[in-house]
């Protein structure tokens, strides 16, 4: 299969707008393409909180239309990174969304760890509950997004639930990038599943974001990789390694220890 991954500059002098446009235009270049694949917040920014509630919006917003038009117009599968869902209830999430090739959302995910300690997504945004997988027709898709990776049970939940290749959209600090490539591979080793990890780039509320976005293979390998500025990113890759990995050193096979998870869907 082929995925690319668009390593969006998420810069506080463009309208999310302007960001929807071009996004949706650099999904229209890879028509032709699997998978594509943009950052996590990236119409609003991961780093600016004052501007979530303002620009929080619905599974049916302007980014879901934006990027479902995207994914039907190119006839690829889409994962939209995430955006500032405004739940029913008023409450906001940082969900992901996943359109297929005829442009129908075919699933979403509420981040279940949310990262600022006491400020930031685990003051203002609720967690999600559920881990999420999405049958495609070149594999099952795991859900997770940036300060997940930090987590390895939610990884091995979605193994669980199916999944040989993961999709986790971030926007990683600079600062600690070398983490980012730490847990990249090693979640790929452990759950021995492609994961690839589109990071945003630029600055926005007073943060760098670290770029380097990468594909992963079950081995460790990393099959390709972005520099810090904005590019599109895309590899090559044969699904069916997942299960030859597996049977070359099959680990998953010897565990002993489980763990709960949240639910799943």
């Amino acid at each position: 299969m082929r995925a690319s991954l668009i390593q969006l500059a998420v810069e506080a002098s463009e309208t999310a707008e302007q960001r929807r446009s071009r996004a949706a235009a650099l999904v229209l270049d890879r028509a032709g393409d699997d998978l594509v694949m943009l950052p996590e917040l990236w119409p609003t920014g991961a780093w600016d909180y004052d501007a979530w509630t303002e620009g929080a919006e619905g599974l049916d917003g302007p980014t879901a239309a934006a990027m479902s038009a995207a994914a039907r117009a190119a006839g690829v599968w889409v994962h939209a990174g995430s955006v500032i869902e405004r739940d029913g209830d008023g409450t906001l999430y940082n969900t992901a969304l996943v359109f297929d090739r005829e442009g129908e959302l075919r699933g979403h995910y509420r981040k279940i760890h949310r990262y600022g300690f006491d400020t930031g997504e685990a003051v203002f945004l609720g967690a999600g509950q559920e881990i999420v997988t999405v049958p495609t027709d070149f594999g099952t898709l795991g859900l997770a997004i940036c300060y997940d990776l930090r987590f390895p049970e939610i990884f091995r939940a979605l193994i669980d639930a199916g999944a040989d290749i993961v999709a986790v959209p971030a926007a990683w600090p600079a600062e600690r990038l070398e983490h980012l490539r730490l847990f990249a591979r090693t979640r790929a080793v452990e759950e021995q599943v492609f994961l690839l990890a589109c990071v945003a780039t630029g600055e926005h509320g007073g943060m760098r974001q670290a770029g380097h976005s990468m594909i992963v293979d079950p081995w460790g390998d990393v099959l390709a990789g972005a520099g810090d500025g904005e590019q599109t990113l895309t590899g090559d890759f044969d699904m069916r390694d997942v299960e030859a990995h597996r049977t070359r050193l099959p680990v998953l096979r010897d565990r002993v220890l489980s763990i709960a998870a949240p639910r799943t869907r």
